[in-house]
């Protein structure tokens, strides 16, 4: 199960008993903010590309769309999300728990700077009805992130 592998990702950290898991679904924006009673912006979503014959993952602000025309000149190549039945087998975590925490080696994270504008951000854990708090810094220290991009539209940071 995917939330236990990021249960023992965590666990070094202490962090472990730190993921919330709720009786209803977090599986999208809404419905997570709903369930943590924040505002829609401040999860985190966690979006999966397919680039080339890598998979990339990027961190958003909820409340952003990716824009093509800054994707393409980040990564040079169109976005191309993954197909719902790519999620799960190529990122470890299956669609509406998708997280930048215990991917398989290869897979590289990017964190968007529409997250940098809030204090805390509530991450996926794994599962549809997971999350854990932390700060941006956190986010950047426990993903590991191959680095911060600006690939979003709509940005109030």
């Amino acid at each position: 199960m995917s939330i236990e592998k990021v249960r023992e990702f965590f666990k070094p950290y202490g962090l472990e008993t730190s993921i919330m898991e709720f009786d209803v679904s977090s599986a999208t924006v809404e419905l997570a903010a709903v369930a943590l009673g924040c505002a829609p912006e401040r999860i985190a979503k966690t979006l999966s590309f397919a680039l080339g014959d890598r998979v990339i993952l990027i961190v958003t602000a909820g409340d952003v769309k990716i824009d093509n025309a800054k994707y393409k000149a980040q990564f040079g190549a169109k976005a191309r999300m993954l197909l719902p039945q790519e999620v799960a087998l190529k990122t470890g975590h299956a669609a509406g728990g998708v997280c930048p925490f215990a991917v398989p080696d290869g897979v590289a994270v990017y964190l968007d700077v529409s997250l940098k504008r809030f204090a805390t951000v509530f991450p996926a854990c794994g599962s549809s009805n997971s999350a854990i708090e932390m700060s941006p810094a956190d986010l950047e220290k426990y993903a590991r992130p191959a680095g911060w991009i600006d690939v979003c539209k709509n940005q109030q940071v």
